[in-house]
């Protein structure tokens, strides 16, 4: 017989202890019911579990414990290819008794079955009258009829006889009314003895007795623990998975953990597989709705859609073990529901989760049940699936799980849709692929570009050329956005947007733009009248430094409230970084936190994260890290890192490691600027801004060959897209540092040249003479100026000297006395972060490099302090 629970041998000797486990009480109920049969007490004993239960293992234990009770055993197991064979299971315990030494006689009217019948009964009720007799039948379910007859006969007399009757049935294939084996109505409890022993699941620590047994060495707990919840105490499963891992050689231990989860998911899928092949049509096709409906299955979707009545077929498959009790039909295990559907065609599988999903819309169950069944139907059948798709990923999204909508999204895309309803779920896709796969999202902007564009472009054109530009897909988005602008209303809200969008994007890649791409698009007037345009114009006119009251003007114009309808929030981000160079702090700060409410709360997060990328540079440049620190925490929550980094653009990284500089941590500078390597090295002013932070990293650990070649990369990228203005980028200032000696011609140059922009821009307490420009500051003040050598002449252009504070002052005396920081805070009741604020001004009007240069700078002579 099969069905063992253990992989080692049923017989073991006396003292040894049971192969099985879990089954203490089973056997002493069949123990004792031998040890009453050698004394002439017959029994009868049904044995009944769901598949796998280890009811066959049982029964080959009862044999071995028949023979230590000195009671004679004769055991055979029926089969479905032998159902159909008169008395097959008749004969072969008829074979089997007579190899023990009983002599049988042939029936007495060969061909008359009954007379077979009563035949088959005399000779095995002789032979318990010579020595007490069990007779042992597994998978009783499988029995030819007539040897179920025989069967039923023997059971009604066993009254006065030394015989056992032991079988087994599977949960499976529940007995029916004319299949049930019971003693004769007239014998009482007296004359026979009656068992039902129901077989349930290992408790866990007999699961985990198994577990010692089959390996040498024991279980990791981990993997133990994993082990227990995998088989659900079916022995069959737990056998399986054991002799997957002794064919591999795996080890009991946590690294083979996911390898368990596979051992006992193939082990379900196959018997899965087995059982269906039993099953009756009727209850398959139950089986395949429970599985196409999921957790959301109903009797009444059973019963429209199977054709069966549920409550009797649910009865009949609960002795399967595939599925979980309760009143909710579902699968215990997702393999066994996969194995269900396996077994139909393609075209089959989706036409059942068209109707299941169908039938659940229908009877307004939740949208999250429709939705996933429709993730696996037939698209084109229903017009409502695309919206309740769309909307369910937009949950899906507001509670963080992006990889469910843009699954969702993608199978909405399936279903015909108009082209501005498949323009915004392109869009909303590409909002929902994660950072880490920019492309895909790119692609996706890129077809909903010409989706939304169709005859005319509208607003759905708009939004997805601004996304197109806030990834920084410049050189794809320029053709496209001069294409749609070309097809919309020339004198309307959304061509101005669009046009507007291709001069930001033309401005940071000006090389992508190819001549058959600027013909639709016209150039930027100087005074443009759209609040769009002006924004652009605005952003223009600050980056290459002219005229800061016009790009003041224009600025204020987009960023105006009645002007926030016709221009995206793009074009507002841009307006504010004119502000910010502009030196209007204040201003862009509070319309910077505008555009970022909007832009979370119409989930555009790049968008909201250029923002948040403004306002910390802005911050940086002003001289306030913990403020720019807090704008980093929040861009950090905006748009989540990946692959490692904590940022998931280059911008942002860059701006992180400004912020390391700035509080002397070129360390984690470096290692920041080493995880963007993922994301490329960046294009257009983000790569620019990329380089000088990487320059600035190398001239703070005084790697001045590497410092001054990325920071004159940073200068070629920013001249190449005539970007002059010194208070975006100070390169030409951290360049003349990274130069050998001041005196320099290369250094020299580059001081006088933005000395010279800096004035020309004219930004409200922009520096002059030689002070550094409005930006990001220097991590390092040791090299805030080209630093003078012993063997090296003076700079030609000499760095006058300005007045300090009372309160610069006093902090510079006691630091030229050598006290630190801390102690000079207590002595002037101000925090350390003050004394560094004001140290940092004094340095910086004073042209010294730091402390040693401070006491001779202030000609004073330092005063020896307890």
């Amino acid at each position: 017989m099969t069905g063992t629970t253990d992989t080692t041998p049923p017989g073991d000797g006396p003292g040894e202890s049971s192969p099985l486990a879990g089954r203490e009480e089973e056997e002493a109920l069949l123990t004792a019911a031998l040890l009453r049969l050698s004394q002439g007490r017959p029994a009868l004993a049904e044995v009944h579990g769901p598949p796998g239960i280890g009811r066959s293992a049982l029964l080959d234990r009862a044999v071995v414990l028949a023979g230590r009770a000195g009671v004679r055993a004769v055991a055979a197991q029926a089969c479905p290819e032998e159902a159909d064979v008169p008395y097959g299971l008749a004969r072969q315990l008829r074979g089997t008794l007579a190899r023990g030494g009983h002599a049988t006689a042939p029936p007495s009217r060969p061909g008359v079955r009954d007379d077979e019948r009563a035949a088959l009964c005399r000779e095995f009720l002789a032979a318990a009258r010579t020595e007490p007799l069990l007779l042992v039948v597994d998978d009783v379910q499988w029995a030819d009829p007539a040897s179920l007859r025989w069967l039923q006969s023997l059971a009604r007399r066993l009254a006065g006889t030394c015989l056992m009757l032991l079988t087994a049935r599977s949960d499976a294939a529940p007995a029916g009314p004319d299949d049930r084996i019971a003693p004769c109505p007239l014998d009482g409890d007296r004359t026979v003895d009656r068992h039902v022993l129901s077989l349930g699941p290992l408790p866990d620590p007999a699961v985990g007795r198994l577990l010692d047994r089959a390996w040498h060495t024991p279980a990791d707990p981990a993997f133990r623990e994993a082990a227990i919840r995998a088989v659900e105490g079916n022995p069959a499963l737990l056998r399986s998975v054991v002799s997957r891992f002794a064919r591999h050689d795996w080890q009991p231990t946590a690294d083979h953990l996911n390898r368990l989860a596979d051992c006992a998911a193939e082990s379900v899928r196959q018997r899965t597989r087995y059982l269906l092949a039993e099953l009756p049509e009727e209850l398959r096709g139950v089986l395949r709705v429970v599985a196409a409906a999921g957790p959301d299955c109903t009797h009444s979707m059973i019963t429209a859609l199977a054709g069966a009545r549920a409550p009797h077929a649910l009865a009949l498959l609960s002795g399967t073990g595939l599925l979980v009790p309760g009143d909710r039909p579902a699968f215990r295990h997702p393999a066994a529901a996969a194995a269900v559907l396996a077994g139909l065609s393609v075209q089959s599988r989706e036409e059942l989760h068209s109707r299941a999903a169908e039938w659940a819309y229908r009877t307004a169950a939740p949208d999250s049940s429709v939705a996933r069944m429709l993730l696996n139907a037939r698209p084109g059948d229903a017009d409502w699936a695309a919206g309740l798709l769309r909307g369910e990923a937009a949950r899906h999204r507001a509670a963080g799980r992006p990889a469910e909508a843009a699954r969702l999204l993608r199978r909405a895309l399936l279903e015909p849709a108009p082209p501005d309803r498949r323009a915004d779920l392109l869009t909303e896709l590409a909002a929902a692929v994660p950072p880490s796969d920019r492309e895909a999202a790119d692609r996706h902007l890129r077809q909903a570009l010409l989706a939304s564009v169709g005859a005319t472009a509208g607003p759905a054109s708009v939004r997805t050329a601004e996304l197109l530009v806030a990834h920084g897909d410049m050189a794809a988005a320029q053709p496209m956005i001069a294409w749609a602008a070309g097809r919309a209303a020339p004198d309307g809200d959304d061509a101005s947007a669009l046009r507007a969008l291709y001069w930001l994007a033309e401005q940071s890649e000006p090389e992508a733009a190819h001549e058959p791409d600027r013909a639709p698009v016209p150039p930027l007037p100087p005074w443009p009248a759209g609040p769009a345009e002006a924004a652009a114009a605005a952003w223009r006119a600050a980056l290459r430094g002219q005229d800061i009251g016009r790009a003041r003007r224009l600025a204020r114009t987009a960023l105006a409230p009645e002007a926030h309808r016709g221009a995206p929030l793009l074009l507002r981000v841009a307006a504010c970084h004119a502000l910010v160079l502009s030196g209007d702090h204040d201003e862009a700060r509070t319309a910077l936190d505008a555009v970022v409410v909007e832009a979370r709360y119409a989930d555009v997060r790049p968008v909201a994260g250029l923002a948040l990328l403004v306002g910390g540079l802005a911050e940086l440049g002003r001289g306030r890290p913990d403020a720019a620190s807090d704008v980093l925490d929040r861009a950090r929550q905006t748009m989540p890192g990946h692959r490692g980094s904590p940022f998931p653009t280059p911008g942002l990284t860059a701006l992180a490691a400004l912020l390391r500089l700035e509080r002397g941590e070129p360390d984690e500078a470096e290692r920041l600027l080493a995880l963007a390597g993922p994301h490329g090295t960046g294009t257009g002013l983000t790569g620019a801004l990329l380089c000088y932070a990487r320059g600035r990293t190398h001239l703070a650990r005084d790697r001045r060959e590497q410092a001054l070649a990325d920071l004159l990369e940073c200068g070629r990228r920013l001249l190449a897209r005539q970007v002059t203005n010194p208070a975006l980028l100070p390169w030409r200032w951290a360049a003349a540092s990274a130069c050998a000696s001041p005196a320099d011609p290369v250094a020299v140059a580059l001081l006088a040249e933005e000395q010279h922009l800096v004035r020309a821009w004219g930004a409200r307490g922009a520096p002059v003479d030689g002070e550094r420009p409005p930006g990001p500051a220097p991590s390092d003040r040791r090299t805030a100026r080209p630093r003078a050598r012993d063997d090296c002449p003076p700079a030609t252009t000499p760095v006058p000297r300005r007045e300090l504070t009372p309160a610069e002052r006093r902090v510079a005396v006691l630091a030229a006395d050598g006290l630190p920081n801390r102690a000079i805070a207590a002595e002037l009741f101000v925090t350390p972060r003050a004394v560094e604020l004001h140290l940092t001004k004094t340095y910086r009007k004073l042209g010294i490099q730091g402390r040693p240069e401070l006491a001779a700078a202030l000609g004073h002579r330092p005063k020896a302090r307890p």
